[in-house]
C-alpha cells in the first residue's frame, strides 16, 4: 500500500505523464538534497545553496516523518490546504512527524527557495459505526477529509444532482471555480488547481483509475461524470454536506 506520494520538483523527471512521482509504503525512505557525483538522491534539488544530503522522508501508516540533516538550515513544511499553517523542522531534527495531507517542503536556496510536494492520501477515518472496543475498528475505505479543498471540489461537482436527482448536467471546471470562489478558503483557487483536485480524487482518493494524479486526461468530462456517479452511489457526498458551500458555513 502506498501511503506517501512525493512529486519531484518542476523539471525533474517530467515525461508525457507530467511530473514524476515517487510512491512510498510504510517504512520506505527517500533522501532529498543536491546530490553528489556517484551518490544521487531520490528527490533532487539542484541548487548550489542546498546541501548535498539535506534530509530524508520516511513514510508511516497514514503520515510521514521528515529528518533534517543540515547543521544550520531549518526546513519548513507548509500545509497546502491551510491558510499559512506550517511546521518548522530544526537543523539536526530526526523523524519529525508531518500530519498534513497536502504538503510543500521548502528549503532556502540561492534562487529564492527549493521545494517539492508530498501527499499522504491514506489518512484514516472511522466509518461512524458504533465501536465496542473489541478488535480493530472498521475504517472507511475512502478517506475523504470534509475540511479539504478536494472535498469541496467533489461537492460542487455533485451539487446539481444532490439538489435535483433528475439533473443530468455535471458542472465543468469553470462552473466549479465560480461556485467555490465566494468561499473564503477558495478565493485563490485556480482552474489548474481544480483540475488537479479532480485528478487526485480520481486516481488517488477514490482509486477509479490507475496512474499519476497529475496526468492529463483528454476525457475531462467523462472523468467528472465518473466521480459524481461514484460519490453519489456510495453516499460519499450527502445533502448535509451542502452547508459547506455556503459562505461562512461549517468548515
Amino acid at each position: 500500500m502506498d501511503t506517501v506520494i512525493v512529486q519531484l520538483p518542476e523539471g525533474e523527471g517530467e515525461g508525457r505523464g507530467g511530473p514524476r512521482l515517487l510512491r512510498l509504503g510504510p517504512g520506505d525512505t527517500a533522501d532529498f538534497g543536491r546530490g553528489a557525483p556517484g551518490a544521487p538522491v531520490a528527490v533532487p534539488l539542484p541548487d548550489p545553496g542546498v546541501s548535498r544530503l539535506a534530509g530524508q522522508l520516511t513514510a508511516a501508516e497514514d503520515y510521514w516523518r521528515l529528518s533534517n540533516f543540515s547543521r544550520a538550515v531549518t526546513c519548513v513544511v507548509e500545509n497546502m490546504e491551510g491558510a499559512g499553517e506550517h511546521i518548522k523542522v530544526a537543523p539536526g531534527r530526526l523523524g519529525a512527524p508531518v500530519p498534513f495531507e497536502f504538503s510543500r517542503v521548502l528549503l532556502p536556496a540561492t534562487r529564492g527557495e527549493a521545494s517539492f510536494k508530498v501527499f499522504a492520501p491514506e489518512h484514516a477515518y472511522l466509518d461512524g459505526a458504533p465501536y465496542d472496543g473489541v478488535g480493530e475498528p472498521t475504517m472507511s475505505p475512502f478517506a475523504l477529509d470534509p475540511t479539504s479543498k478536494y472535498f469541496l471540489v467533489l461537492l460542487a461537482l455533485c451539487e446539481p444532482r444532490l439538489r435535483h436527482a433528475s439533473s443530468g448536467a455535471v458542472p465543468g471546471v469553470g462552473d466549479v471555480l465560480e461556485r467555490l470562489r465566494p468561499l473564503e478558503a477558495c478565493r485563490e483557487l485556480t482552474r489548474s488547481a481544480v483540475n488537479y483536485h479532480i485528478d487526485y480524487l480520481t486516481s488517488v482518493k477514490l482509486r477509479l483509475r490507475a496512474g499519476d494524479p497529475a496526468e492529463p486526461d483528454a476525457r475531462g468530462g467523462g472523468k467528472r461524470d465518473e466521480l459524481v456517479a461514484f460519490a453519489l452511489r456510495f453516499d460519499l457526498i450527502r445533502e448535509e454536506h451542502l452547508a459547506l458551500l455556503t459562505p461562512g458555513g461549517r468548515r
